[in-house]
This record gives C-alpha cells, structure tokens and sequence, in this order.
C-alpha cells in the first residue's frame, strides 16, 4: 500500500509559518528539526497520524520566494477536511482567515474557499458521507 505522506508549501519565514498554520489554522507541529544551512524539517499536520503532513519549506532562492503564495497558479492548492464545517468555519473566520466565497453546497460536500498567510488557496470542506 502507498500513500502520498508530506506536501511543500514554500513560505517566506518558519517561524512566522508555524504560528499561522499551528496557531490560527489549527494543526499540530509535528516535527521541528535544525538542518545544515539554516534550513529547518518542519512539519504540521495532526498528531494522530490521519491525512498527509504539510512541510513548511523556507525559500532558499528568489526563484522559490517568487513562489510563495501562488504555487498552483491561482487554483486551490489544499483542502482541510472537517467533520463540522459550521463549527470550523465559525472558528477560522473568528481567527482571521479570509474566506473568499460563502459556504457552498456542492455533490460532495460543503466547501468554502480561503486563503492562508501566504495567499495559497485552500478548501474548507465537509464531505458527504
């Protein structure tokens, strides 16, 4: 069996992204791990092990800053799955995370787009069961 574990996300500061992500967005770190050249292994995700972690991976060049923020080209990048989107909307709005769109049934699920700190988009979605 396989399973995609970790994902990238570039950002600007690792401290900076371990307080949104762990501090507004909810996740846990996971693992903060010194490297050689200053570089860091940070990892956010949920302790129980369930879902793919997230690797906040600082820029090391301009061409990476220059992508911080818009890695997939505009679409949404990420989805945050909820088992009580009301709940976790109400949180995340209450925290500052701005969403772009109300709430929205879809075939699959409630979903509501927003963006992180960086402006990455992601879903916020509660999918039918």
């Amino acid at each position: 069996m396989r399973s995609v574990a970790v994902v990238t996300l570039l950002v600007r500061d690792y401290d900076e992204a371990i307080a949104w992500f762990t501090g507004t967005l909810g996740l846990d770190l996971i693992e903060d791990t010194a490297l050689d050249e200053g570089k860091r292994w940070v990892l956010v995700g949920q302790r129980a092990g369930a879902g793919c972690n997230v690797l906040l991976a600082k820029a090391a060049d301009p061409e990476q800053a220059a992508r911080i923020g818009d890695q997939t080209g505009g679409r949404v990048a990420f989805f945050l799955e909820t088992n009580d989107f009301a709940r976790d909307h109400s949180l995340l709005q209450a925290r500052g995370v701005a969403f772009l769109e109300a709430p929205r049934k879809e075939c699959y699920g409630t979903v509501a787009v927003f963006r992180d700190i960086y402006g990455n988009k992601w879903d916020l979605v509660e999918s039918v069961e």
